[in-house]
């Protein structure tokens, strides 16, 4: 299958258990592709990059089977930089610098062999961004899913709306969620994203799991407890990488294979966190994932 990621591949400079790294590698793009790479993915990627990007670091992405030919490369700019500070209970974060560098000029350009994918993942950036991806695109994605923050709902939110017209799968986290709808109710805000086009919703709880919406069903999917957190910064988008690289790998886009693709999801997100940056998703072998996923099921399984 084709799978077409849109994000952002960056440096991030993390304070966080008494430590501050340099700058590493991040970004949306870098972790979604590294975890859907690790269930049989060849991650397509549109992005952008400094002239400062390192070898090094593309190749850590080519070892993960990136392509990346849809990766623009500007000279004379340097690459999206984010410093941020956790603060002791590791929920909560400051933001300390924020510089968008080549990512202010990112007019993203779908190159002909990347332009009918089966499954599109739409990173969090500006919807005008991920509109002028899925514009370029031949033909209508298979499944489209979106995620998004609460910068762009009270931003541009006329143009999210048309971006979640075309989604099929939203996801966004709890307060988002009831920000977008005006609805404090969350199974309200719920049910009123999903008559804005989107066929599911997955709602964030960050350390307390995920729930999963259609118009007729729910599910939840708790987050795994890990006694020791080093880094969060690559939860969310590793859990979304995990979700697309099962639903890539078994060709189905129904409720029952979200609720198994959301399991790998946060399997792979809980080894993410282990450890700074993708020093750990990258590295990160079958036995350690399929040992995580069987922790996962003894977590939720019930005999009565």
């Amino acid at each position: 299958m084709s799978l077409l990621i849109v994000g952002t591949i960056a440096f991030d400079k993390i304070h966080a258990n008494n430590h501050i790294t340099g700058k590493i590698l991040g970004g949306s793009a870098t972790y979604i592709g590294i975890a859907s790479y690790h269930l049989g993915a060849t991650p397509n990627i549109i992005s952008v990059v400094g002239a400062d990007f390192p070898n090094k670091y593309f190749e850590i992405l080519k070892n993960h089977n990136f392509n990346l030919s849809g990766v623009e490369i500007i000279k004379n700019e340097k690459t999206f930089f984010w410093e941020g500070k956790y603060l002791s209970d590791m929920n909560q974060r400051e933001t300390l610098k924020t510089e968008l560098n080549s990512l202010s000029k990112f007019n993203p350009k779908v190159p002909k062999q990347f332009c009918s994918p089966k499954i599109v993942m739409l990173g969090n950036l500006d919807p005008r961004v991920q509109l002028g991806v899925l514009d370029q695109l031949n033909t209508k994605p298979s499944f489209t899913i979106t995620d998004t923050m609460n910068f762009w709902i009270e931003n541009t939110p006329n143009k999210l709306k048309e971006v979640i017209k075309k989604t099929d799968l939203l996801i966004i986290n709890d307060e988002e969620t009831k920000q977008y709808s005006n609805n404090n109710s969350l199974i309200q805000a719920g049910k009123y994203i999903l008559t804005q086009g989107p066929k599911y919703l997955i709602i964030k709880k960050g350390e307390n799991g995920a729930l999963i919406m259609s118009k007729n069903k729910k599910f939840f999917v708790p987050a795994l407890p890990i006694e020791n957190v080093v880094d969060p910064t690559g939860a969310g988008d590793s859990f979304a990488g995990g979700l697309i690289g099962y639903l890539n790998k078994v060709n189905k886009f129904d409720f029952e294979s979200l609720k198994k693709g959301m399991i790998y999801g946060s399997a792979i997100a809980s080894i993410t966190v282990e450890g700074f940056g993708v020093e750990n998703i990258s590295n990160m072998s079958n036995e350690s994932l399929k040992t995580r996923i069987n922790d996962f099921i003894n977590l939720i399984k019930i005999d009565f």
